[in-house]
């Protein structure tokens, strides 16, 4: 196994003093140009990387950033959301030297995780997602001292700027793609109601099928997993007047409802129209291809990463950053209502 270069590898290579080797690479005045650039060639031909634990001993920072996802973990890498987030997060963090500490708790233990995470000192800031109403982790953080970033705006007062990517758009363009088909008996099964995206799915259905002169057949709640998908779609199809057409809060609810229809005997999009939200990797590769809405994840992280790094490196003022809205993408789930 190779040995990692030292700043006293470096200093030998150049022929100077360990602390002039310190000196230039942490950008000091007090070297004259043609020393430092002999230092900095050195340093390139060993291929020497700073040790983040150098790094944070002498200026007080751990040079990682902090995300708590309340998952199961058996079930994280399927979610639709979750994993191109983390990518998009690391492409940023990769190039900065930094890390990402990722942990994954169960219901309620939350709080705990962001308190281990400042008590030790292990991250700069943290990602805080999957926002509840008046959520009370806002409050945890500042009293904390954590810098943070959310994901979306909250419902109340918050000091962290946010990075906010815009539902109801999409959500309102699924509704009016199926009344434009025709369809007029429209469901929705959404996600957890403490969850202010879901929320905002949900009442931008309503409020669009009221647009329309319609009422929703039924809003069933979701949990955005499969089994939840499951149940709600074998509730809806159960109703004395099923629904002619289901919008689902996410993907993998939509996905499991697909294969609960075809298990009861229907056919989709024959007698029953299926849309999701997400526009994940199964979405185009499912028969028939689900219509749905696509979101940019990957690109959520990168926005977020840059962001938080922001605040991080002592950024008054950070504003919140608007990403495009999610847009519908139609394929071949949803066609016009039975005759």
């Amino acid at each position: 196994m190779t040995k990692r270069p030292t700043i006293a590898d470096v200093a030998r290579r150049a022929g100077v003093s360990k602390g002039s080797v310190s000196f230039a690479l942490n950008g000091r005045p007090g070297l004259a140009q043609t020393t430092v650039d002999k230092i900095l060639a050195a340093a390139d031909e060993l291929g020497w990387r700073p040790s983040n634990r150098a790094r944070s001993l002498s200026v007080s920072k751990a040079f990682a950033l902090g995300l708590v996802i309340t998952r199961d973990p058996a079930v994280l890498s399927s979610d639709p959301f979750f994993p191109a987030f983390i990518a998009g997060v690391e492409s940023v963090l990769s190039t900065q030297g930094q890390a990402l500490v990722l942990q994954v708790v169960a219901d309620g233990s939350e709080a705990d995780g962001y308190q281990r995470l400042a008590q030790d000192a292990r991250v700069d800031g943290v990602f805080l997602s999957d926002l509840r109403h008046d959520d009370p982790r806002i409050e945890l953080l500042v009293e904390l001292g954590l810098p943070a970033v959310t994901l979306n705006r909250p419902d109340g007062q918050s000091p962290f700027p946010a990075v906010t990517l815009d539902d109801r758009p999409g959500t309102r363009a699924v509704v009016e793609h199926l009344v434009e088909l025709g369809h007029t008996r429209i469901a929705h099964v959404a996600g957890p109601t403490a969850f202010v995206h879901a929320t905002a799915r949900s009442t931008a259905f309503v409020e669009t099928l009221a647009a329309a002169g319609l009422e929703p057949v039924a809003v069933e709640d979701g949990d955005f997993t499969a089994a939840g998908g499951i149940e709600a779609t074998r509730r809806l199809l159960a109703l004395p007047q099923p629904p002619t057409a289901i919008v689902y809060a996410n993907d993998r609810m939509a996905i499991a409802g697909l294969g609960a229809a075809q298990a009861a005997g229907l056919t989709v999009p024959d007698d029953l129209s299926i849309a999701g939200f997400d526009d994940s990797e199964l979405a185009e590769y499912v028969h028939p291809g689900l219509t749905t809405v696509r979101a940019d994840p990957f690109r959520f992280g990168e926005t977020a990463a840059r962001t938080l790094n922001r605040v991080v490196d002592g950024e008054t003022d950070v504003p919140d950053v608007e990403l495009p809205p999610a847009e519908l993408v139609v394929r071949r789930s949803t066609a016009a209502p039975p005759a």
